[in-house]
């Protein structure tokens, strides 16, 4: 359950990638960067983005199942979504699963691909069967998805709007929470899980679109939406990436001793700048995620405080893709108090700086002296696609290859002899084993071309 659950986590990415563009169209759209018939244009075509993420999350998630990615999986789980919905609502009108339906049909649509893609029927039937009886068979299971939530999904959405209600009704204690649950799931993978229901479900706001009242549900799309309410589960996340993790990075370089600074200084550069300007942490926070965990614990407290500050400065700042500078400027105007912003987040990188000075002085671990390779075994190591099988144990190890943004995802026949080693010289943050099965790589942005490359290798 929990490689499935990790496995979802990571096929969210794909549908969560196009946000970026739509909130980017939306953003032209509100008429103070275009005016007339091209902000109407641009404002348009954002909205029908938002206005089918339950669609998106169906094709993404039944990709990112898929072994290969195979796109019958993906036509699988938008029809699994368009039948699924089209039967609740036939059923109950005024049921609301939002992105729900399309996890779920999403998931089912991927497992149903998986197991069934190269089935066999009967000769008179077998133009049916292979990756043709996928849609078949996830119209089927759609039906009956549909007929259960028509009468059952009211119990559901009763105990989300309570969970929602519940977590608004705390203010600022429930986005300290929400803050520090997300960085501490980061090295299990299932923060985007986490994600989809602050981002994409927690709340409703209805708005007036083409002369019919239309609901945004989460976070980002509220925000978007024009809810002047909305972004407080999104706004602590500019402090703690462009001022907060950098700072921290700082610290790191200061405690590193004196001999391996020129490399340190290389690395914690590139990681720290790309928080900073486009808001990806990952290659810095796996740096210290095993190597100083308590290190670690302190960022996720450090950023649920960040998020329950900036909410109680009532700072409401969304973003399409993460909470770097990009995005800061991108969203300014639609923000309210973007400026209070920048002198909380120079608090916080004194905050981060002096608390993990002192706390790298107290645990004194080693970043960057112990995972290093000698002359002949890095002469041996190239970052490409043979160096990585070969380090994952050769193509006979290697059942599934995978990727989100910053992770190599594998499943291996065994990983208990992979050396991790390998993976810091050809340029890995970090690695985690969830079980002796899969091995998850933090490359950064070039997780998925490195996959990629791998997929290649490995069919030819």
């Amino acid at each position: 359950m929990f490689n499935f659950l990790q496995r979802i986590g990571k096929a969210l990415m794909t549908p969560i990638a196009v946000l970026p563009v739509a909130a980017l169209l939306l953003r032209l759209g509100f008429g103070d960067i275009f005016d007339g018939q091209i902000a109407i244009i641009m404002k348009t075509a954002g909205e029908s983005i938002f206005g089918n993420l339950d669609l998106l999350f169906g094709i993404g998630i039944a990709y990112g199942l898929a072994k290969n990615n195979d796109g019958t999986a993906a036509l699988s789980g938008a029809v699994g979504v368009l039948v699924a919905k089209a039967v609740y609502l036939g059923i109950d009108e005024n049921l609301k699963m939002g992105v729900f339906v399309g996890i779920i049909m999403g998931a089912i649509a991927g497992l149903l691909y998986n197991r069934f893609h190269e089935i066999k029927l009967p000769e008179f039937l077998g133009f049916f069967g292979g990756k043709r009886f996928v849609p078949i068979i996830t119209t089927i299971s759609a039906i009956i998805i549909g007929a259960l939530a028509g009468y059952f999904w009211h119990f559901a959405q009763g105990g989300i709007d309570a969970f929602s209600h519940a977590i608004i009704g705390l203010d600022a204690l429930g986005t300290f929470i929400y803050g520090t649950l997300n960085r501490l799931l980061i090295p299990l993978g299932l923060h985007h899980i986490l994600n989809s229901v602050f981002w994409f479900q927690l709340g409703d706001y209805t708005y007036i679109k083409d002369g019919i009242q239309t609901v945004a549900n989460g976070d980002l799309h509220r925000f978007f939406a024009g809810d002047k309410s909305a972004g407080i589960y999104m706004s602590g996340f500019y402090v703690v990436m462009m001022f907060g993790l950098p700072a921290m990075a700082l610290a790191i370089y200061l405690r590193t001793p004196i001999q391996y600074r020129k490399r340190a200084g290389a690395i914690l550069a590139g990681v720290a700048f790309t928080s900073f300007l486009t808001g990806i942490t990952e290659p810095l926070e796996f740096l210290f995620i095993f190597a100083a965990p308590a290190l670690f614990v302190l960022h996720a407290l450090l950023t649920g405080l960040a998020l329950a500050l900036a909410q109680l400065l009532d700072i409401h700042a969304g973003f399409g893709f993460s909470a770097g500078l990009i995005d800061y400027v991108i969203n300014y105007k639609l923000a309210q108090n973007p400026l209070l912003i920048l002198p909380l987040g120079v608090g916080f990188a004194l905050l981060y700086f002096v608390l993990s000075y002192f706390l790298l002085g107290y645990l004194k671990p080693q970043f960057f002296a112990d995972n290093t390779l000698d002359n002949s075994q890095q002469n041996s190591v190239n970052s490409n696609a043979l160096s990585f099988i070969e380090a994952l144990g050769g193509p006979e190890n290697i059942v599934e290859t995978n990727a989100c943004i910053t992770r190599l995802r594998m499943t291996l026949k065994d990983n208990t002899h992979i050396d991790n080693i390998a993976f810091t010289a050809l340029g890995a943050s970090g690695v985690i084993k969830p079980d002796n099965k899969s091995i998850q790589i933090v490359l950064g942005t070039k997780a998925e071309k490195i996959a990629g490359e791998i997929r290649d290798y490995l069919n030819k």
